[in-house]
């Protein structure tokens, strides 16, 4: 019986391929063995070495037109083209790479085959682009000049300067200085890396009596702000405030975030809530209420990705916030939506069911199982005895410092009721 492979088998019959396949695939050859940096003889073939390592993650953008995008990108960001576009045998580009602000960009036209489309006008950007520049306002005007819309002017900020562009196609840009180029940044501040603190509010039922125990406790010393309700506590970091808000004692917070668009389009898509976005004179800020009905706020004016002042060998001083405990109902719930909106990432805590958050600035811990959500502030200070003694003194009550494996530590209620922790830490 024959082999039933061998039955059905055909001879091998060249076929030519299409002609116009077959020009644009020869085309393509010739144009890479012709362009710059390539250098053949018979007896060996060297290529100069590529102008950038490709990095582990890069974006891969799709245009409508890619053979003016890559001129518009070449002539208004300054980047470089590596190599020769792919050319499909329909004409469009099939793949493209740009040497662009130290990294690479990939880049090719739209194509329905494929499943991949360009950015639609007039639709919100799904994806933002950050791009270093040495003059951020230079590259705004030649970007603007070459029929990029300008969706936020340049700016300075304690993390640097920047500016956003979207791209005659669609794609929405963060063009930024190095912080240290920047005067801001020079002149010091800034709000840390993403989900640190970059703002914390005790509040109190009466704002007075806080301003007096607490600049008696610890030595604060305060500023006017608004309508009297409010007080700014001079030089701490990150920055405090007392807020009169009666039947409500908590230390509410705000997280400095890149992108308050961003960040706010999270908080929706964790299931919590955005109720206002503001410009206010230092900054954008969003006052938000996360899944469980915490209000918090969000400020634009931190630096994608971790390290921040944790980073820093940073000099507690009296008075600071060095550490946050997170009274919360539901511990995994508040893992899930802050993990979400913030970045941030946790590590089992000492305390059963207590979770510590890793690489944020100040330290934050969480602790689930509470029936009402409240924020509890541990201020650092030089000596703990004194401090005890002091809120004692004007009229609160403390238990006696007790010794922790990371310092010591005791916990307080100033004369209003509003708790708090004193650690003197290393």
């Amino acid at each position: 019986m024959p082999d039933a492979f061998e039955a059905l088998s055909a001879p091998i019959t060249p076929v030519d391929p299409d002609p116009a396949f077959a020009a644009a695939l020869r085309a393509q050859i010739d144009r890479q063995l012709h362009q710059g940096g390539t250098s053949m003889s018979a007896a060996q073939i060297v290529l100069d070495p590529p102008s950038a390592a490709t990095p582990v993650v890069v974006p891969y953008l799709i245009v409508r037109d890619a053979r003016r995008a890559i001129d518009w990108y070449t002539e208004a960001l300054g980047a470089r083209l590596r190599g020769a576009p792919m050319v499909m045998p329909e004409g469009r580009i099939g793949h493209a790479e740009l040497d662009l602000g130290g990294g690479v960009v990939y880049l090719a036209d739209e194509s329905p085959v494929s499943g991949v489309a360009a950015p639609r006008p007039g639709e919100p950007a799904a994806v933002s682009l950050t791009a270093r520049v040495a003059d951020v306002d230079a590259a705004v005007e030649r970007a603007v000049a070459a029929g990029a819309e300008l969706e936020r002017r340049a700016a300075d900020n304690p993390y640097g300067r920047n500016a956003v562009i979207v791209d005659p196609f669609g794609h929405r840009w963060i063009l930024s200085a190095e912080a240290a180029t920047s005067p801001a940044a020079v002149a010091g501040g800034g709000d840390g890396r993403e989900g640190d603190v970059a703002y914390s509010s005790l509040w109190v039922d009466d704002v007075e009596r806080a301003r007096a125990f607490f600049g008696s406790v610890l030595g604060w010393t305060f500023s006017e702000q608004g309508d009297g309700r409010a007080l700014a506590v001079d030089g701490a970091t990150p920055r405090q405030g007392l807020l009169e808000e009666p039947k409500t004692s908590t230390l509410f917070l705000c997280y400095g975030v890149p992108e308050l668009s961003i960040a706010t389009a999270r908080v929706r898509a964790a299931g919590g809530a955005v109720e206002r976005i503001a410009e206010e004179a230092y900054g954008r800020t969003a006052d938000c209420v996360d899944d469980q009905g915490t209000r918090f706020a969000l400020h634009e004016g931190a630096t994608a990705g971790t390290g921040g002042l944790r980073a820093q060998r940073v000099e507690r001083r009296d008075g600071d916030v060095a550490y946050v405990t997170l009274e919360v109902r539901d511990a995994m719930r508040t893992r899930a939506f802050y993990g979400t909106v913030l970045g941030w990432r946790f590590t089992p805590g000492r305390s059963p069911g207590g979770w510590n958050v890793d690489e944020v600035a100040p330290m934050v811990g969480v602790s689930g199982g509470h029936d009402t959500a409240t924020a509890v502030p541990m201020f650092h200070v030089s000596d703990i005895d004194a401090a005890v003694a002091r809120v004692r003194a004007a009229g609160g009550s403390s238990t006696p410092p007790e010794t922790q494996p990371y310092g010591i530590t005791a916990n307080c209620t100033d004369d209003q009721g509003t708790r708090f922790y004193l650690g003197q830490l290393p």
